[in-house]
């Protein structure tokens, strides 16, 4: 067992905790006469747990966002789905590593897997660029969605982007067009989407794989049209009071939720952390993508896209 990364400032509180659990585990864990030890050690790490989650500012819930613990898109793939068979290259330019594409089996049926992917290591992170793609990248998207809707398979999507790479060379290619003609597309699909955002959502880049019939978004998860330093900058010639502007644009779970009008239409329970503790994660993403699939596998294909227009046509509704 390794001791886990900790966020300067919030987690300090756990630090000791999870040290001194660990190397008991390792030195005693098959020892009975330690049982009582680990388990009271649990239970402290429990209340701790809850004193520090618990009482998050949103721009600490930014931070747990981009935690680099955090299960990824390729973990939810390769642990809630079977047989992923990863397609690569848009078909036009090259492959994108920062979002991973493929057909794979689930519960049964098969279904259609797109999603952001930052990579953990150092290496990794920059081969995927942080998880900000490409033209390339939504242009692949587009090209397992449209097989997808050809052949009557449902599409999941994960969402955990910092935005769409902004590089010179991007927008040669036409950025905004790609992520234009991704959000154009998905309203034409005549199956079922379920999108679920495990961590950043980011701009535009993060919309481009989100219209879906149903939009899903982890307990500590954030959604948002700019960053929090990004929007401080912009907003108030002055990046450091990020923590104000996370206050103000409301880019937590809860508080999208609570907007109404569908811009989510569940928040998952990370029932302690998703950083912390992957299995359960896991268990709980899978569980709401299985019940929002079934529902919407009952509807015909008219009725998914009117659904899907409608959802998103009544987001710029206000009423006085």
């Amino acid at each position: 067992m390794k001791v886990p990364l900790h966020i300067y400032g919030i987690e300090d509180g756990l630090r000791e905790f999870d040290k001194k659990l660990i190397k008991i585990v390792q030195s005693h864990g098959s020892d009975p006469a330690y049982t009582k030890m680990i388990a009271d050690l649990w239970f402290r790490i429990s209340q701790k747990e809850s004193e520090i989650y618990d009482n998050l500012s949103p721009y600490q819930i930014v931070q747990l966002a981009r935690h680099v613990n955090r299960p990824h898109a390729m973990d939810y793939i390769e642990n809630i789905f079977s047989g992923f068979k990863e397609i690569h290259g848009d078909r036009q330019f090259r492959d994108d590593p920062a979002i991973v594409a493929g057909f794979a089996r689930f519960e049964g049926g098969r279904v259609a897997v797109l999603g952001h992917e930052k990579g953990r290591k150092p290496l990794e992170i920059k081969r995927r660029n942080g998880g900000q793609s490409n033209p390339e990248g939504y242009w692949k998207g587009i090209r397992l969605m449209d097989m997808a809707n050809r052949l009557g398979i449902p599409i999941v999507t994960f969402i955990d982007t910092p935005g769409a790479y902004p590089g010179i060379e991007a927008e040669e290619r036409n950025q905004a067009g790609a992520i234009a003609e991704s959000i154009r597309f998905m309203f034409e699909l005549t199956v079922p989407v379920v999108a679920v955002v495990i961590g950043e959502g980011g701009s535009g880049g993060a919309l481009a794989i989100g219209i879906g019939n149903r939009v899903l978004m982890l307990e500590r998860a954030i959604y948002s049209v700019i960053s929090p330093e990004g929007g401080a900058a912009i907003l108030f010639r002055d990046g450091r009071k990020k923590d104000a502007f996370a206050r103000e644009i409301k880019l937590t779970a809860r508080e999208i939720y609570g907007f109404g009008k569908g811009i989510v239409d569940e928040v998952i329970n990370e029932s302690g952390y998703a950083h912390r503790y992957w299995k359960d994660a896991f268990s709980n993403v899978k569980e709401a993508i299985s019940r929002n699939l079934q529902e919407l596998l009952g509807m015909s294909s008219e009725k998914l896209l009117n659904n899907r227009y409608e959802k998103f046509r009544s987001m710029g509704i206000f009423e006085e």
